[in-house]
């Protein structure tokens, strides 16, 4: 599929006495696509955003419908940006990509590494208290990549699977399990999240969490 826009931002004062990178813009023209993400994007947190294991957040368009329901004045959502992701696309969805997936974006390949976990600064930014539970109890979270590959990319560039070793474990599935607190529904998920090797570190150290509190 065709990568809509990439997008990256520069950390601004935001509020609770707190910056924010949350609001990016589109980039124009090819841009470089390196292990910590795309060049010029920043981080405020770079404890819960960034880094390796997080370079690029990729948020479906196809939820802004929905969002526009439930926010229906809100003038963020008429463009690509509103969740503060670096990749647009339709068609694409957490329900549709695997933990460990590859794809190739231009000539960068990148590797999922998780699905994003909700925050207030999303709430914030689009003025609702709501957007953070809403995220959590529908599953509209977003993931994020790794980059396994620099290179460099632009809007128009195809999204590309090219390797999908986990089939049975998608971003939602993994998502609802964590963040949605369904563990206690599929027991056996558990031990195959904490000895997942693609799945960002901080989450299988969480799986592992819930294993010894049993």
């Amino acid at each position: 599929m065709a990568v809509l826009a990439l997008l990256a931002g520069k950390v601004r004062p935001f509020a609770r006495g707190e910056g924010s990178a949350i609001a990016k813009t589109v980039l124009a023209g090819r841009v470089r696509i390196g292990t910590l993400g795309i060049a010029g994007d920043e981080q405020a947190d770079p404890i819960h955003h960034g880094g390796r294991d997080k370079a690029l957040h990729h948020y479906p368009r196809d939820h802004y419908a929905r969002w526009r329901q439930a926010l229906p004045d809100q003038p963020l959502l008429d463009a690509a940006g509103a969740f503060g992701e670096n990749i647009s696309t339709t068609g694409l969805t957490e329900s549709d990509v695997c933990i460990g997936d590859r794809f190739r974006l231009g000539t960068a390949l990148i590797e999922v590494s998780q699905a994003r976990q909700p925050c207030w600064k999303q709430g914030e930014r689009l003025q609702s208290a709501k957007v953070p539970r809403t995220i959590v109890r529908e599953g509209l979270s977003g993931w994020y990549y790794r980059v396994l590959e620099e290179g460099e990319g632009e809007a128009g560039d195809s999204l590309t699977l090219i390797d999908r070793p986990l089939p049975d474990w998608s971003a939602r599935r993994v998502f609802d399990l964590l963040v949605g607190g369904r563990h206690d529904q599929d027991p056996g998920a558990l031990p195959a999240l904490a000895a997942m090797e693609p799945l960002f570190p901080g989450w299988r150290q969480w799986a592992q969490m819930l294993i010894d509190r049993r």
